[in-house]
């Protein structure tokens, strides 16, 4: 038996290890590249966009990059052929390597011990934006065989997309629509064939190449591209000289961050873990109006500075939609001086007085009417934290007024006495069926005060609210987002809006409406010519928190509502500034410019409404003796049946009116000021008895004005005034009852009677 040689088995093993090597090789090209490698997500930024499309910001993607995902028929043809021309002229007939250029570089990197060549095609270059391993001979190689089976996966096209939407080309641009924007302010399919080259030629060298920093040696590349596409025959010599003579405008607009407080908004009401499957979120912004709204912003505020007013925030809603059309959170998000970066249109603070509508129209939709008539008066209010004596912004009380004007004129007395006629829960439940979610803290802890603003909302929030009144009580939620993209342009879903619901009847709504555009309802207290006195419908309300913290004027037209609010985020007081002067003018001025080009549109007027001429006074039908008379609304079945006998006392008759009484001696009765019920007063054992004494005080209506006043402690009649409201006793110990009678005819109209005590 012969044996062969050593040497030949040896050489039998490396020829059957070469073929198995080689077999594996040629069976491992067909294995599938990973198809999770191809996604676009985690190269994807996020842009949001306004409702005209003008870029507002750009999220950087997961490789802190900008980059937009465009097919081939979104980029221009002549970037086709000049970015294959400048970085791989065979890509179109090479398996995925040039074998020429691999042995070149080869040779070069093997006899250097390190990479000092390239002979990258753009398959390869692919497979190492894939891939990020780092440049060694062994990942070349690696590389070299990734990209093999590629292009046994894709197409030429197929490859093309990926590559020219994954690669860097500076800046933090990734990809040409990117590049396409952050250099020239284009789309990828709108570039010139000179713009297509100066792109094409970044990509070698981004860092070397920067056009912000290098134009020069960037253009010099772009020539050199040029050039070779024309001497491979793929661009005329007409279509070089052009190129080469068209002179290029880099774009100076590096950076988007425009209505920053609107977009951290968006962001944070997006789930994070959606963020790589969203390329565009077009919102409901319009930019160009929220721009100027800015600048008149800004100088308001300038005129405001030495009132130590530095910051102003301004909502702006669509009320056909409930879309956002503006949102300033601040004077400026840059400035760290003023807080810049709080959200004053989210942020929660005291609304002043701008509550006080939904507490009127609830009393409206249960039976009161805008006659209907109200006192206004120093009267003490418990409260879970004792007793509370409202005051209006003027330190004066008015007497009996009707809820037209107590509305309009903002005074704080009737409105606390609405409550008493709705309750408070149910106030409280209302509230929270308008949107203010952020009164969180159950009705007694707010009590009486929550229709003066004692609770904490945002401008958003009220702005919601009084949307809805425009609408004629239905309430919807704002909306922000109009659609959302994935990175191949496909509409992805948007969460379910919420149902919209009925708050209020439309004939409360639009009674409401008809008040808050009242001008001549509110002179009393804002005269004629005040900020909200505006040249179409437009139903508006101040509010004032304490110590002057916090101004507001939130108001609507048909078509947009509108929320302002001025003051410091650092919750230092302005000095002596009402809402209607603070941001009150500010307001004015957006309405005008949202109503520049057509004047507002007048309110829908609902059916199950009338109309009836009432006395100013006592707010019944009118009689030849009233002072006057005037046109009043009324929800259908609420007007007034009776006339009015306010005027006729000599006839003593019994007449209805007001919302607590059901007689003339209740609806105009006096009503004592002071003492209050239930006060303890002691001598002081210093001071002689001869110089301790209380003055009484009373209210006296209008109507009974001229009549004597007779002062009655313990069923005695200790004095008697004409006309005047106040009478001195001296203080001794005991338990009293005060009274106040007035002699009308034959019979008295009686004040409450007032319980009292003094301790000796």
């Amino acid at each position: 038996m012969k044996h062969r040689p050593k040497c030949c088995r040896a050489a039998s093993w490396i020829a059957a290890g070469a073929i198995v090597l080689c077999f594996g090789l040629s069976l491992s090209f067909y294995l599938p590249f990973p198809q999770s490698r191809l996604r676009p997500g985690p190269v994807i930024s996020m842009r949001l966009l306004d409702r005209n499309g003008v870029l507002l910001r750009e999220v950087l993607s997961s490789r802190e990059g900008r980059c937009s995902w465009v097919d081939l028929s979104s980029v221009s043809p002549t970037l086709l052929k000049v970015t294959v021309a400048a970085e791989d002229r065979h890509f179109f007939t090479h398996p995925g390597v040039n074998p020429a250029a691999v042995l070149r570089a080869f040779f070069q990197n093997v006899t250097s011990g390190r990479i000092v060549s390239g002979a990258s095609t753009i398959s390869q270059q692919l497979v190492r934006n894939l891939v990020h391993g780092r440049r060694t001979i062994p990942s070349k190689i690696l590389e070299a065989w990734n990209a093999l089976r590629i292009e046994k996966k894709l197409t030429k096209q197929d490859i093309l997309v990926q590559y020219l939407n994954r690669i860097s080309y500076g800046n933090q641009a990734f990809g040409i629509s990117a590049a396409a924007r952050l250099y020239f302010d284009k789309k990828a399919g709108d570039l010139s064939l000179a713009e297509s080259a100066f792109l094409a030629g970044l990509p070698r060298s981004p860092s070397a190449l920067n056009p912000f920093r290098n134009e020069a040696g960037a253009v010099s590349r772009q020539r050199e591209i040029l050039h070779r596409t024309a001497r491979l025959g793929w661009i005329t010599a007409e279509e070089l000289d052009r190129a080469l003579m068209e002179p290029l405008g880099l774009s100076s607009s590096r950076d988007t961050f425009k209505a920053p407080h609107f977009c951290d908004s968006i962001l944070q009401a997006i789930d994070t873990s959606r963020w790589t499957s969203i390329s565009e979120i077009h919102t409901t912004l319009n930019f160009a109006l929220q721009s100027r709204i800015e600048r008149l912003t800004d100088n308001h505020l300038a005129m405001l500075e030495e009132k130590n007013i530095t910051n102003a925030a301004i909502v702006v809603l669509d009320n056909r939609t409930a879309e956002v059309r503006v949102l300033i959170g601040s004077r400026n998000f840059f400035d760290d001086r003023i807080n810049g970066q709080v959200n004053g249109a989210l942020s929660l603070r005291q609304p002043g007085s701008t509550l006080k509508p939904f507490t009127y129209g609830l009393a409206l939709d249960s039976g009161l009417t805008a006659a209907s008539l109200l006192l206004d008066d120093e009267i003490q209010f418990q409260t879970p934290t004792g007793g509370y004596i409202p005051r209006n912004y003027d330190r004066k009380f008015h007497g009996l007024v009707r809820i037209r004007t107590a509305l309009a004129c903002s005074y704080n007395v009737p409105a606390v006495s609405v409550i008493e006629h709705i309750g408070l829960e149910r106030l409280y439940l209302f509230l929270h069926s308008a949107g203010f979610t952020s009164l969180s803290r159950g009705p007694e802890h707010y009590g009486v005060g929550l229709t003066l603003g004692n609770g904490e909302v945002s401008l958003l929030e009220l702005a919601q609210a009084y949307s809805a009144l425009a609408r004629g009580g239905n309430f919807a939620p704002v909306q922000t987002i109009l659609s959302l993209w994935d990175p191949f342009q496909n509409a992805l879903p948007l969460s379910p809006a919420p149902a919209r619901k009925t708050i209020l009847s439309p004939q409360a709504a639009y009674l409401l409406t008809h008040i808050l555009s009242d001008n001549d309802a509110r002179i009393p207290a804002f005269g004629y010519h005040s900020p909200l006195h505006l040249p179409f419908p437009c139903a508006a309300k101040t509010g004032t928190s304490k110590d002057y913290r916090d101004n507001w004027t939130v108001g609507y037209t048909k078509r947009y509502t509108v929320g302002v609010w001025v003051g410091n985020f650092d919750a230092s007081p302005m000095h002596n500034v009402p809402g209607i002067t603070g941001c009150g003018p500010l307001f004015r001025d957006i309405m005008l410019l949202l109503h520049r080009e057509s004047p507002a549109d007048s309110f829908s007027r609902p059916n199950g409404l009338t109309t009836a001429s009432v006395c100013p006074v006592s707010g019944n039908l009118t009689t030849d003796g009233c002072p006057g008379s005037m046109e009043e609304i009324f929800i259908q079945g609420t007007e007034p049946a009776d006339f009015c006998r306010t005027h006729t006392l000599s006839e003593q008759k019994i007449i209805t009116a007001g919302m607590n009484s059901t007689s003339l001696e209740r609806s105009v009765s006096p009503r004592i000021r002071f003492p209050v019920h239930g006060d303890i007063f002691k001598l002081d054992p210093v001071l002689r008895k001869d110089y301790q004494a209380l003055v009484f005080r009373a209210l006296i209506p209008e109507p009974l004005r001229g009549y004597p006043v007779e002062w009655w402690i313990n069923g005695q009649k200790i004095g008697e005034t004409l006309s005047s409201a106040s009478a001195p006793w001296k203080l001794e110990p005991g338990s009293y009852s005060l009274q106040v009678r007035i002699p009308a005819g034959e019979k008295y109209i009686t004040s409450r009677t007032v319980h009292f005590t003094v301790l000796s």
